[in-house]
C-alpha cells in the first residue's frame, strides 16, 4: 500500500533538505522513504526543485522510513579524499572520472543522476541549475548515466566523462553532479507537486590557455547609524559590488575604510567569497567605530586572489573604489549647543556681576569724594564770622588808645 505524505512530513523534509549544493565536503541528505519510492527516479516531472545538502547526516539511517544518501568524488574502489573535482583539460580533450553514491537507508533506492551548470549564489555557496532549467555551459560537457540503484547500506561507483569542446574558451568552467530522489507534496494552494531533493558536489574544469584572473570593485554605497551617546561613535553599513572580470575563479578579499575606522573582509573565521568568471557579488559590511564627521569618506581596497590547481598563487591586480557618506553629528551638535549656551550664560552672569561691582565701586568713590569735599569746606569757612571780629576788637582798641583830657 502506498503511503501518502503528511503535511508534517513535507515540512520536515523541506526543512531538512532546503539548503544549497556545496562543493566543500561530501554531502548527504535524507527524505522519508514513503515520499521517495525506489522507482521515482525520473526528475522530468518535477515542478519544484530543492537543491540540498545535509553533511551532518552522513551515517546510517535511523528508521526504515527514511532515505539517507551521500555523493562524493571517488576512485575505482570508492570515495576518496577529494571534496570537489578540479581538472585541467585542453580544448577538445576528454577525461573520465568517478563519483560514489552511498545509500545509508534500509531499502534499495534508485537515484536520478544529473549534471548542470554551476554557480555561486548570493550567499557565496556553490549550487547548480535546477532540473527545470537547461544547462548551456560546462554542465553540457559531462556525460553520465541517467540513474543508479544502490542497495541498502551500499556504495556504487559511477563513471562520468568530461568532454571539452574544441572552441571552449580558456579559464574556469564550473558544473555540478548530483544524485536525486523525487518526493510528492503540496504547495501553498494545496496542489500536488513533486519536490526533487538533490545531493552533489562541484566539478571545475580549467581549459588550458592564457589565464587572466581579474576582479574589480564598484558601486560603493553606505548608510550611517549614529549613537545618541555623544561620546561614542556610530556604525556605518557599506555595500559594494565585486565583479570577476577575468577567466579564472577569484577570491574576493580586501579592506574597507570608513573615516578613521577600517576592517578587513572577510572577517577572521568567515569564508572567502568565491566568484566564477563573469559573476558579480554584492558584499555588505557593518563597520563600527565611525565618528559622524558630516562627510565620511568610504574606500574599498580589493586585493583579489587566484590560484592554479596545484595551489600556487596567480598574480591578480588590485582594485579600488571610493564614495562619501553623510553622517551628521546630531548628538555632538546638541552637546556643543548646550555647552555654548552654558558658557554664554556664565559669561553674561560674570559680566553682570562685574557691572554691579563696578557700579558699587563708583558709587562708593563718589560718596567718598563728596564726603571729602564737605570736610574741606568746614575747615576753610568758620561758621561764626562775628566771633572773629570780637576777638580782634580789643587788639584794635589797644592799638589805638583814646586820650583823656
Amino acid at each position: 500500500m502506498r503511503r501518502r505524505m503528511t503535511p508534517a512530513g513535507l515540512v520536515a523534509a523541506i526543512g531538512l533538505l532546503g539548503a544549497s549544493l556545496l562543493g566543500i565536503e561530501p554531502a548527504a541528505a535524507a527524505v522519508p522513504a514513503a515520499q521517495a519510492p525506489a522507482g521515482a527516479s525520473t526528475a522530468g516531472a518535477v515542478t519544484g526543485d530543492v537543491v540540498t545538502t545535509a553533511a551532518g547526516l552522513a551515517g546510517p539511517s535511523d528508521t526504515e522510513d527514511e532515505i539517507t544518501w551521500a555523493v562524493t568524488p571517488a576512485d575505482e574502489s570508492g570515495p576518496d579524499q577529494r571534496g570537489v573535482i578540479e581538472q585541467e583539460l585542453d580544448p577538445g580533450q576528454s577525461r573520465t572520472d568517478r563519483f560514489a553514491v552511498r545509500n545509508f537507508s534500509a531499502i534499495p533506492v534508485t537515484f536520478a543522476l544529473s549534471a548542470a551548470d554551476g554557480y555561486y549564489s548570493d550567499n557565496g555557496r556553490f549550487t547548480m541549475l535546477p532540473s527545470s532549467e537547461p544547462s548551456t555551459l560546462a554542465g553540457t560537457w559531462i556525460s553520465l548515466p541517467d540513474s543508479v540503484t544502490v542497495e541498502p547500506g551500499g556504495t556504487t561507483v559511477v563513471e562520468f566523462t568530461t568532454s571539452v569542446p574544441d572552441d571552449a574558451l580558456p579559464g574556469d568552467h564550473a558544473a555540478g553532479i548530483a544524485a536525486s530522489v523525487l518526493s510528492a507534496g503540496t504547495d501553498s494552494s494545496g496542489t500536488g507537486v513533486g519536490v526533487e531533493s538533490r545531493v552533489g558536489f562541484r566539478i571545475t574544469t580549467r581549459v588550458t590557455g592564457e589565464l587572466t584572473p581579474a576582479a574589480t570593485v564598484q558601486a560603493v554605497a553606505g548608510s550611517y547609524d549614529l549613537s545618541w551617546n555623544p561620546f561614542r561613535p556610530g556604525e556605518a553599513t557599506v555595500s559594494f559590488e565585486v565583479t570577476n572580470s577575468g577567466n579564472t575563479a577569484v577570491q574576493a578579499q580586501g579592506t574597507l575604510t570608513a573615516g578613521t575606522a577600517a576592517a578587513d573582509f572577510p572577517a577572521p573565521g568567515e569564508a572567502v567569497q568565491q566568484l566564477l568568471p563573469g559573476e558579480t557579488r554584492t558584499i555588505t559590511l557593518a563597520l563600527a567605530g565611525v565618528w559622524p564627521t558630516v562627510v565620511v569618506p568610504l574606500a574599498v581596497d580589493l586585493a583579489p586572489s587566484a590560484r592554479d590547481f596545484a595551489g600556487a598563487d596567480l598574480p591578480v591586480d588590485p582594485s579600488a573604489a571610493s564614495a562619501t557618506l553623510w553622517a551628521l553629528p546630531l548628538p555632538q551638535l546638541v552637546l556643543l549647543t548646550g555647552l555654548v549656551l552654558l558658557l554664554a550664560a556664565l559669561l553674561w552672569r560674570r559680566r553682570r556681576s562685574r557691572a554691579r561691582l563696578a557700579a558699587a565701586v563708583n558709587a562708593a568713590r563718589e560718596e567718598g569724594i563728596a564726603a571729602a569735599r564737605g570736610d574741606a569746606r568746614e575747615v576753610d569757612e568758620p561758621p561764626y564770622a562775628g566771633a572773629s571780629d570780637a576777638a580782634s576788637s580789643p587788639q584794635t582798641a589797644n592799638s589805638h588808645p583814646r586820650e583823656i583830657k
